[in-house]
């Protein structure tokens, strides 16, 4: 039994001084095609992140919203900018009546409690997620017309927001439902999107939330031919409300 444990060993290392014999010989090949030395150590890294530039570059909140508005745009997403959360719902209500939306389901927070959709959409059926143990939730979202969300942060430079999940702010929320309705109060509009991620660095990993999603936009997808196709793995229509 040790003899065969040692040949197997030995035809191993055979095999792995082959395979790296290979791979010089194909790293070589191109650096005398590029006229060159092979680089055979590791490039030095001086710096690590962002450069100090870059940390320090912020837009004035205006010009955060300009840009914001007109990168989401560019990737197929809608923005509406209101004065009030009493605006936003008059929004999303309106919305809903266009286009004729029988079911919503919006996360568990107080701020979305206060809109009072509910009492707004008489004829259409307001779910809040995991309010009832006993529901198939994810089920619920998928067949739901309308997600109501409120992002957690906006990038104005990347035209993405930032939507994190947890027992009360369920993912699927902001990914089943046929139109994505998301609130982005102002104050959490940031120019870059490393101003968000820095956040999570600071609360430590014990603290990270359940899930962190970048929306920019209705989803899309051209993995079939180059066929660029709308709604296939999201929502098809997001509405981007920004707030103050």
């Amino acid at each position: 039994m040790a003899d065969t444990q040692d040949a197997h060993k030995a035809w191993l290392k055979q095999m792995e001084e082959a395979s790296r014999a290979k791979q010089a010989s194909f790293m070589n090949g191109i650096a005398a095609k590029l006229g060159r030395a092979r680089v055979t150590e590791k490039p030095a890294h001086p710096f690590r992140g962002a450069p100090d530039f870059w940390q320090a570059f912020e837009w004035p909140v205006e010009e955060r919203v300009e840009r914001f508005t007109e990168n989401f745009k560019a990737a197929g997403g809608h923005v509406v900018r209101v004065a009030s959360m009493e605006e936003a719902k008059g929004f999303i209500v309106g919305k809903a009546g266009e286009m004729k939306a029988k079911y919503l389901i919006r996360q568990n927070q107080a701020e979305l409690d206060a809109l009072g959709l509910e009492a707004e959409l008489p004829e259409a059926k307001v779910s809040v997620w995991n309010s009832d143990p006993e529901e198939n939730w994810k089920a619920r979202a998928a067949e739901a017309d309308f997600g109501v969300v409120i992002a957690d942060y906006a990038a104005a430079y990347t035209g993405s927001m930032t939507v994190l999940s947890s027992k009360d702010k369920g993912r699927s929320v902001s990914l089943l439902p046929t139109v994505l309705m998301a609130i982005i109060p102002i104050e959490r509009m940031k120019t870059r999107l490393g101003e968000a991620l820095v956040n999570f660095d600071l609360a430590g990993r014990e603290n990270l939330p359940a899930g962190i999603h970048f929306i920019s936009g209705p989803s899309r997808s051209a993995d079939i031919e180059n066929d660029l196709t709308i709604g296939v793995h999201g929502p098809g229509i997001v509405h981007a409300i920004i707030v103050g």
